[in-house]
């Protein structure tokens, strides 16, 4: 399975994940607890399936993706302190405890989105304050998945010191990125800012 698939097959389970916990929360809340365990137990193979995707895909993700940023460092910690929580909640019946761990499934939920917005900012609007350098460029925005000299290849990224791609078509990757995978594109740099950064990658194959 490649690396966009992963991603998707992620944000599903994620998805799924939580809302499960927010039916359970609803009866839990709502004091139908007989409900409540019947839910539980017909859906106890589905949560068990759906908790090892969740964990399973982010954490590998979390390995072999771009390197963490503060956002999804706080996620991870969000996620991981809201198991024993919705564990105990749910089973001893704590309301508070089970509220604590669906708000910080929600919020982790929240902080990816923000994350992601953050990432394709840069597709997003013209930032006048992008370095001219094309070093600088490569190091701020492409050095994460790409590395310093091109063949990291993290999160599915290409191997920069291999590639068969022309000048343009390189361009016109940088400029609107490549759907379903983890390259964004970069549409706020100016014409002279992608000449310099394709003429900087193609010194990487040297």
């Amino acid at each position: 399975m490649e690396y966009h698939q992963i991603v998707v097959l992620h944000r599903i389970a994620v998805t799924l994940f939580l809302l499960h916990y927010v039916v359970k929360g609803y009866f839990l809340l709502a004091d139908k607890k007989e409900t409540l365990a019947g839910y539980t137990a017909k859906t106890k193979i589905a949560e068990m399936i759906l908790s090892v995707l969740f964990l399973a895909t982010g954490i590998y993700l979390a390995f072999e993706g771009p390197a963490l940023s503060g956002l999804q460092i706080t996620k991870f910690v969000l996620v991981f302190a809201s198991i024993p929580l919705a564990i105990i909640g749910f089973k001893r019946g704590k309301k508070p405890l089970a509220i604590i761990a669906i708000l910080f499934l929600i919020a982790a939920y929240g902080l990816a989105e923000m994350n992601k917005a953050k990432n394709r900012k840069l597709t997003l609007e013209t930032d006048s304050s992008i370095s001219a350098d094309p070093k600088i460029i490569y190091n701020e925005n492409c050095v994460r998945c790409h590395g310093d000299h091109g063949d990291a290849m993290i999160g599915g990224a290409k191997n920069l010191k291999l590639t068969q791609l022309t000048d343009e078509q390189m361009k016109d990757i940088i400029k609107n990125g490549r759907p379903g995978t983890q390259m964004v594109g970069y549409k706020a740099l100016t014409d002279d800012q992608l000449n310099g950064l394709v003429s900087y990658i193609k010194t990487l194959k040297q």
